[in-house]
C-alpha cells in the first residue's frame, strides 16, 4: 500500500471510531431527533453540491425506490437508535457492539442466498464472534440496560444489511450522489420530530461542536476521504479499518470519558475481532483477487477524483455505520459501512459501517 494509502486508512480508522464518543457528549444536552436532524442535514449541504456538480444526483432516479429503503436501513433507523442507545450506554460499549457487524453480515449474507461455502475457518469466526457478543451482553459486563443493548444490536443488523442492498440493488449508483441523497432524505424525514423537540436553551459549546464534529467531520468529510481510499486501495482493503474503529472507540471512551474498559470487555473484543476476521476471509480473499489483475491483463485506469481529493460501504456507521457507497460493498460482503456508526454505516455507514 502506497503513504498516501496508508495516510487515508489510519484518517478513516480514527474519523469512524469518533462518532461513539461525539454522539455521547451530543445526546447530554439535545434530544435525540436534533442530534440526528443536524448532522444529516449539516452532511446534505456539504456532499450535495459535490455530487450535483458531477451530475451524480440525475443519474440516481432509476434507483428513488432502492435509495429510500436503504436511507431507511442504514440512516435514518440505526443512527436514532444508536444515539438513543448512548443515553444510557457507554460509548466504549457501542463501538466494541458495532464491531459484530460483519459477524451479523456475515449471517446475512448466507441467510440470503450467498453461494460461498462456510469453511470451517469461517464457521469459528461466526462462533467466536458471537460468543464475544454474549459476553458483551451477559452476567459481568459493564454496559447499559437490556433495551439500549437491544437497540445497539439492531443497529448493527441494519448496519449489516444496507451494503447487501448497496451490492444487490444500487451497485451501479454513483457513491457520492447515493450518499448525499440518502442524507437529504433522512434530513426531511427527521425535520418534524426534531422541530417538535427542539431544546428550549442553546446547548453548551461543547455539545454544538460535537454536533458540527459529527456532520463535518464523521459523515461529510469522512465519506469523501473513505471514496479517495477505495480508489487508492481498493474496496477489499478499505474496508478493512472496520476492525480497527471498535479500539479507537474504545480508546476515546476510556481516555477522554472515562469509561471503564473491563477484562470482561477485553475478551470480547478479542473474540468479536478475531471472529470478524476469520468470518469474512475468504471474502476478503476474493475481493482482493477480483482487484488484482492476471499477468496478462492491463491495469484499470484510475477512477476521476470526485471533491478536493477522492475519487469514486455504505453510510454509516457506525453508524454508524456505517454509509458506504454500493461500489465498495459489493467487494466486501461482511464489511459495514457504517458501522456505518454510525457506521456505518457502513455501514453509510457507521458507521455509523455508515459509520455510526
Amino acid at each position: 500500500m502506497s503513504r498516501r494509502g496508508w495516510v487515508l486508512f489510519a484518517t478513516m480508522s480514527v474519523i469512524w471510531g469518533i462518532p461513539y464518543l461525539l454522539i455521547k457528549v451530543a445526546v447530554a444536552g439535545v434530544p435525540v431527533p436534533v442530534l440526528v436532524l443536524a448532522r444529516v442535514a449539516i452532511g446534505a449541504a456539504l456532499l450535495l453540491p459535490v455530487a450535483m456538480s458531477h451530475g451524480q444526483v440525475r443519474a440516481l432516479l432509476p434507483y428513488w425506490p432502492w435509495l429510500v429503503v436503504f436511507a431507511l436501513v442504514e440512516i435514518m433507523v440505526p443512527w436514532f437508535l444508536l444515539s438513543e442507545a448512548e443515553r444510557k450506554l457507554s460509548s466504549s460499549m457501542s463501538g466494541l457492539l458495532i464491531a459484530s457487524v460483519p459477524i451479523i453480515g456475515a449471517l446475512l449474507a448466507r441467510l440470503t442466498g450467498d453461494a460461498e461455502r462456510l469453511t470451517v475457518i469461517r464457521w469459528t469466526g461466526l462462533l467466536g464472534g458471537l460468543a464475544g457478543v454474549a459476553l458483551l451482553v451477559g452476567p459481568g459486563a459493564d454496559g447499559g440496560d437490556a433495551l439500549s443493548i437491544s437497540e445497539v444490536l439492531l443497529v448493527g443488523l441494519c448496519y449489516a444489511t444496507g451494503p447487501l442492498i448497496a451490492s444487490r440493488k444500487l451497485s451501479d449508483a454513483p457513491p457520492i450522489g447515493m450518499t448525499a441523497v440518502c442524507l437529504g432524505l433522512a434530513s426531511v424525514v427527521y425535520a418534524p420530530a426534531a422541530a417538535l423537540t427542539w431544546p428550549d436553551a442553546m446547548p453548551s459549546a461543547r455539545v454544538l461542536s460535537a454536533l458540527v464534529g459529527l456532520a463535518v467531520v464523521c459523515t461529510a468529510v469522512a465519506f469523501l476521504v473513505f471514496f479517495a481510499l477505495i480508489a487508492e486501495v481498493g474496496p477489499a482493503r478499505a474496508t478493512v479499518i472496520t476492525y480497527v474503529n471498535p479500539a479507537v472507540a474504545v480508546a476515546l471512551g476510556v481516555t477522554i470519558l472515562g469509561e471503564r474498559f473491563t477484562p470482561v470487555m477485553a475478551v470480547a473484543f478479542a473474540l468479536i475481532l478475531g471472529g470478524s476476521v476469520l468470518a469474512t476471509r475468504s471474502g476478503f480473499r476474493r475481493a482482493e483477487a477480483q482487484q488484482a489483475p492476471g499477468p496478462e491483463a492491463p491495469q484499470p485506469a484510475a477512477p476521476e477524483p470526485i471533491g478536493p481529493q477522492p475519487a469514486a460501504h455504505g453510510l454509516g456507521g457506525p453508524g454508524a455505520a456505517a454509509p458506504a457507497s454500493a461500489a465498495p460493498r459489493d467487494a466486501a460482503p461482511a464489511g459495514p459501512a457504517s458501522a456505518l456508526p454510525c457506521a456505518a454505516p457502513a455501514g453509510m455507514m457507521e458507521p455509523d459501517g455508515m459509520p455510526g
